[in-house]
């Protein structure tokens, strides 16, 4: 069965942290390659700075009748060193950082290539101890001129990379643990920075099919699988259900750490190699590059090159798709039947929007958006008293969100309003009653937000007067 499925979140992992914003090689926070999932030779010195050489992992399956069949697939990144020669008058070649044959820029650079191997099929409790090798190369690539004349080449070089993949399984109440690990098997000793990076599988992680059984949550096991879950270890990998919502057969065991069935927004218009960062933010940075920084992002990777061309086309409509979509993470999608039970129900995957409110015209962000939320008017109950824009009450912070909110503790403030956020929690909006900068922090609308019950309403003879006092 194919994992194309799965393949665009991987492909996410893949390359979180390939090449950062501003894209070019000359950029500092691109001298060094950071990533996660590396597995670095384990015979690199402490001045290699390498990562550790492996991870691992346990998940559980329903066994169903045992005669179940798992397959893996490892996938990672291996390094690729893009050296630019220069022909000399001689006819012979020497490195340079950077080329510029007729105006178009050719630098010198790590790339990466994407390495993938799947393992033949095992039964569920079989044990297995397999090696996989990746052999290294060098490809050459001509430069000439737009006469036909050679100025130049770019040699591509790898280093062969050596690893092991292992399993393992028990039976545990019922359920069949699966444990698999990888562990780089470089043979020879790494004395610096580079020859570990070259050495090294990078944003490794692994795909697991089933077929005739189902994995378990991990994270939401059943009553009756949860104590075999908690059992289950984890080392720089980390199971999760991958696929359509409700589906049991695929793991995606992944470098850092996800929910059940993660999915890359619908609003995202592709990679941008930072995941942890916005993409309406790098979108619209990429748009105030110049044309020269565009096209040394260009000449460092095509990759980079990809990701300027898509700024640049983007339309209006396709910078309004990046401000999202608000959801409700509560309510369920529509449902289908589950083609292999057909008694099952699943959401349904063609659904292109299952959890978003309809918001008509106003972009979900406006309050127009959602006209019955009116802070101003809004009202929460404490301690059976409702407290809304003018109450008065006084603070004692406990949740210690903000560094700065013990300063209030036992102060007087005045309600400014009474806000809820799209995951149902309330938030009361204030200002505090004795802060000389009172007026101005409500006139521009700078207030303080405290939990409910981190206030107490004051009596109604105490609100009465400060009103009066508020309104003269």
């Amino acid at each position: 069965m194919p994992l194309d499925h799965v393949r665009t979140v991987a492909d996410a992992v893949l390359y979180e942290g390939y090449l950062l914003y501003p894209y070019r090689a000359s950029s500092r926070k691109n001298q060094s390659r950071w990533q996660f999932g590396v597995l670095g030779p384990p015979r690199a010195s402490a001045a290699s700075f390498s990562e550790e050489p492996a991870m691992s992992m346990q998940c559980l399956l329903d066994p169903g009748d045992g005669s179940g069949t798992v397959s893996i697939t490892l996938r990672f990144l291996q390094l690729q060193v893009r050296e630019v020669q220069r022909r000399g008058a001689d006819g012979g070649y020497e490195p340079v950082a950077e080329l510029v044959v007729d105006g178009i820029s050719v630098t010198t650079w790590d790339e990466a290539i994407e390495r993938e191997i799947t393992l033949a099929s095992q039964a569920l409790l079989q044990k297995t101890d397999l090696p996989v090798e990746f052999p290294g190369g060098e490809d050459v690539e001509q430069l000439t001129d737009s006469g036909g004349a050679p100025v130049g080449r770019v040699v591509r070089r790898r280093w062969p990379l050596s690893a092991r993949v292992r399993t393992d399984a028990e039976v545990d109440e019922g359920c069949v643990r699966l444990s698999v690990s990888v562990r780089n098997e470089h043979p020879g000793p790494v004395d610096d920075k580079d020859a570990a990076i070259r050495s090294s599988l990078i944003g490794a992680h692994l795909l697991i099919q089933a077929h005739g059984a189902d994995f378990i949550s991990l994270l939401e096991p059943s009553d009756k699988a949860a104590e075999a879950a908690a059992r289950c270890h984890q080392r720089r990998c980390f199971p999760v259900l991958a696929g359509a919502p409700g589906a049991t057969d695929t793991l995606f065991a992944a470098p850092i750490i996800l929910y059940d069935y993660p999915q890359v927004a619908e609003e995202s218009a592709g990679a941008l190699f930072d995941s942890t960062e916005i993409d309406e933010i790098l979108t619209l940075r990429v748009m105030t590059m110049t044309d020269d920084e565009k096209a040394q992002a260009r000449a460092t990777d095509p990759r980079a090159g990809e990701i300027i061309a898509r700024c640049d086309e983007m339309t209006a409509a396709d910078l309004q798709q990046l401000h999202g979509i608000l959801r409700d993470p509560h309510a369920p999608g529509p449902l289908i039947p589950d083609a292999a039970q057909p008694d099952a129900l699943l959401p349904d995957p063609g659904n292109a929007d299952p959890f978003s409110f309809e918001t008509g015209e106003a972009p979900w962000w406006d309050p127009a958006a959602d006209e019955s939320v009116q802070p101003g008017t809004d009202a929460v109950e404490i301690n059976g008293v409702s407290v809304s824009r003018g109450s008065f009450v006084r603070v004692h912070p406990s949740r210690r969100s903000d560094a700065q909110d013990i300063f209030f503790a036992d102060q007087v403030a005045r309600v400014t309003a009474v806000v809820f956020d799209v995951d149902g929690g309330t938030h009361v909006g204030l200002v505090l009653v004795d802060d000389p900068a009172t007026e101005m922090h409500d006139w521009y609308g700078r207030y303080f937000y405290f939990a409910p019950d981190e206030l107490e309403p004051l009596p109604v003879d105490y609100q009465s007067e400060h009103r009066e006092e508020s309104r003269s």
